[in-house]
């Protein structure tokens, strides 16, 4: 066993897939899931937030909670 072996880890990198629904026509563009998302996962487009990049998300359902319209589903 070497020095650096003991730093050495067997690491597996699980990759969970989110899915983000967003219902189109209850969102007014408040923006506030875009705010409060930790991983910078919406962006606005036309005053509707829509998904820049769901692999980003960690299904932390912040966005969900902070929706007034509750048009946001995390799952």
């Amino acid at each position: 066993m070497g020095l650096f072996s003991f730093f050495k880890r067997d690491k597996k990198e699980i990759v969970e897939e989110c899915h983000i629904d967003i219902n189109e026509d209850s969102c007014d563009g408040c923006e506030k899931c875009g705010i409060a998302c930790p991983n910078n996962v919406f962006v606005m487009v036309d005053d509707v937030a829509t998904v820049r990049d769901s692999q980003v998300c960690k299904s932390c359902k912040v966005c969900m909670a902070i929706c007034p319209n509750d048009c946001i589903t995390v799952n």
